[in-house]
């Protein structure tokens, strides 16, 4: 079935878990839907996260996809229950994805949760991760500065390095072997969150479990595409700061970037 997988994103995050599914699933198309003049959604209203999450769901079923990814951890803590149950096409969201993925990790059963405000209130790692190992001990992180590092495209040199070390310096004295990036944007600063983190601990996201959820599920209901067509990407907010960062992200060029209105 060569309908596209639709993808969405508070912001440019989400382009960590459309890279997977590119790389795992050559054949399939992505149209992916970035929320990038309201971002970020850490800090918004709950009702706020859940009505943006919708308007941008229902603009991507008016495409005809046959799968939807909600690649945002806030998005997913509020929304994901409510989008499965009414939307006419399979949801599925990355937090379970994040916790399955550390659960696999950790040796010691210590994990650290790095996310947004949001997601971090919800307590969504913390069910999540006990529902899979009850015993795990949980050391959960907001990082409110990462999400604008990110989308302000200035993720790379001197400036992300020590933003990102001053805002993990609660973690100095805490005990965990393992970090999950509870955000799509933050694998983007990977590198530097494993050097503030040091050598011993294992940082991961839920990008290529979600992935991996994607494939089982459409291998399942024998929908996998035979051949992938143009990928399709819309932002709410600034095309050309959109595109600079996912071309040099998904490191392709010339990707097919509109603006895209929601309501």
């Amino acid at each position: 079935m060569n309908a596209p997988i639709g993808v969405i994103d508070s912001g440019v995050g989400g382009l960590t878990v459309a890279k997977q599914i590119m790389t795992l699933l050559p054949n399939e198309t992505i149209y992916y839907i970035g929320d990038t003049a309201r971002c970020p959604y850490g800090p918004r209203p709950r009702h706020e996260v859940r009505n943006f999450t919708w308007q941008m769901a229902k603009a991507l079923e008016k495409k005809g996809i046959k799968l939807l990814v909600i690649a945002c951890n806030t998005a997913t803590a509020v929304a994901l229950n409510s989008l499965q149950k009414y939307f006419s096409v399979p949801v599925i969201g990355v937090v379970n994805a994040g916790a399955r993925a550390a659960i696999k990790e950790t040796k010691r059963h210590e994990v650290a949760v790095l996310a947004t405000k949001g997601t971090i209130e919800s307590g969504a790692y913390e069910e999540a991760l006990a529902s899979l190992y009850s015993s795990t001990h949980i050391v959960p992180l907001a990082c409110p500065t990462f999400v604008p590092l990110v989308e302000s495209g200035e993720y790379k040199g001197e400036f992300a390095r020590k933003l990102i070390q001053e805002g993990l310096k609660p973690l100095q004295q805490q005990s965990f072997d393992t970090v999950i990036l509870g955000c799509t944007h933050y694998p983007i600063l990977q590198n530097y969150i494993e050097e503030a983190v040091g050598p011993e601990v294992t940082v991961l996201s839920s990008a290529e479990e979600t992935a991996k959820e994607v494939e089982g599920l459409l291998r399942y209901r024998g929908e996998l595409a035979t051949q992938a067509s143009t990928h399709q990407f819309f932002a709410t907010g600034s095309v050309p700061i959109f595109r600079a960062i996912a071309e040099d992200w998904l490191a392709q060029g010339h990707l097919a970037i509109e603006r895209i209105t929601l309501k």
